[in-house]
């Protein structure tokens, strides 16, 4: 484990969040400009989540807008955190990665999820036959490998873009079912703790008991998400955290808007915060000046130990946002 933060690569995961009065493009504008950003700031990667059916959420043409940001940055790795793979099918993930790490060399990470990204109702209109898919999540993983190796030039079914080409895969998680994997695998293990905490330590733990040397990995790898919001003062990231506030209660009770502008920080929303339900989704949200964000941040990596940090920043002004992760880059560089 890295003794101090600047040991720690830290980076991004974005789900191009669309605010109330802004429109798609202007969201995939403020993302492209944000990874330009974090690549000057010293972020390690940037990361698209594959959601569906959410007005908030532009990022569910995962792969497409994976190949939007990687092309206008230079040396960021650019990946999915990630591409729900039960709702596609693994020789066309294959081909559409094998085509974006073609494009951009050593930048492309693949992180592969079971879950739906979305509702029940969605989900089956995405592939009626998800399910199945779901139960050979495993199998699924190893297909794609297959069809990048070189070795499957002699099979009959190939993604010819894909093979040979270094697309590193990551396992994602936000229960303990696909720490098993990743550790049976030897692949790197990414834990959703930014929305699903509860089963973070116990993840980790299974992870790092079972873990099996590949060629792909020789040692364990995890990588852990968190909430920031960090502004110059806690009043004022407070105040920029109600944006947060309300879209999680919307996510909670199934009434899913747009990013709505902050407002005052009240009592009420403290007590939200401190709610258990709440707690139950956002146990890792760090919202502050910069040096309570710094010692939050600290006491996450000593109690997880894990190799690398992804921020996740729910933020409605785009200012704002490159400022959260301005200070969140000086922190995790020991400048703060």
């Amino acid at each position: 484990m890295a003794s101090k933060l600047s040991d720690i690569p830290y980076s991004i995961l974005e789900l191009a969040t669309v605010a109330k009065n802004s429109s798609v493009k202007d969201t995939f504008d403020q993302s492209l400009d944000l990874a330009q950003k974090a690549e000057e700031m010293g972020y390690s990667r940037f990361w698209l989540a594959e959601h569906h059916n959410m007005v908030s959420i532009a990022s569910s043409a995962t792969s497409v807008l994976i190949g939007h940001i990687a092309g206008g940055t230079r040396k960021i790795k650019v990946g999915s955190g990630g591409i729900m793979l039960p709702n596609h099918s693994p020789l066309i993930v294959a081909e559409q990665f094998g085509t974006l790490g073609t494009l951009y060399p050593n930048r492309i990470d693949l992180g592969l999820g079971r879950a739906p990204g979305t509702d029940q109702v969605t989900a089956q209109a995405i592939r009626s036959d998800r399910m199945k898919s779901v139960f050979k999540f495993p199998e699924e993983v190893k297909e794609i490998q297959k069809y990048f190796s070189v070795e499957n030039a002699q099979e009959k079914v190939r993604a010819a873009v894909a093979e040979g080409v270094d697309v590193p895969i990551y396992i994602l998680g936000s229960s303990t079912d696909s720490a098993h994997l990743a550790a049976e695998q030897g692949l790197p293990y990414v834990f959703a703790s930014h929305f699903a905490p509860a089963q973070l330590h116990q993840a980790l733990s299974i992870y790092h008991n079972n873990f099996k040397a590949s060629k792909f990995l020789e040692e364990p790898y995890t990588i852990a998400g968190v909430n920031i919001i960090a502004a110059d003062t806690t009043a004022q990231a407070e105040r920029i955290s109600t944006s947060l506030i309300k879209m999680m209660l919307g996510v909670m009770s199934g009434n899913i808007d747009y990013m709505q502008a902050p407002e005052d920080f009240t009592n009420e929303h403290r007590e939200i915060l401190a709610h258990p339900g709440f707690q139950r989704m956002l146990k890792y949200a760090f919202i502050g000046d910069p040096q309570s964000v710094k010692e939050k941040t600290e006491a996450f990596i000593k109690e997880t130990g894990v190799n690398e940090v992804m921020a996740v920043s729910h933020i409605y002004d785009h200012q704002d946002r490159l400022k959260s992760f301005k200070i969140f880059s000086e922190i995790m560089k020991g400048k703060i």
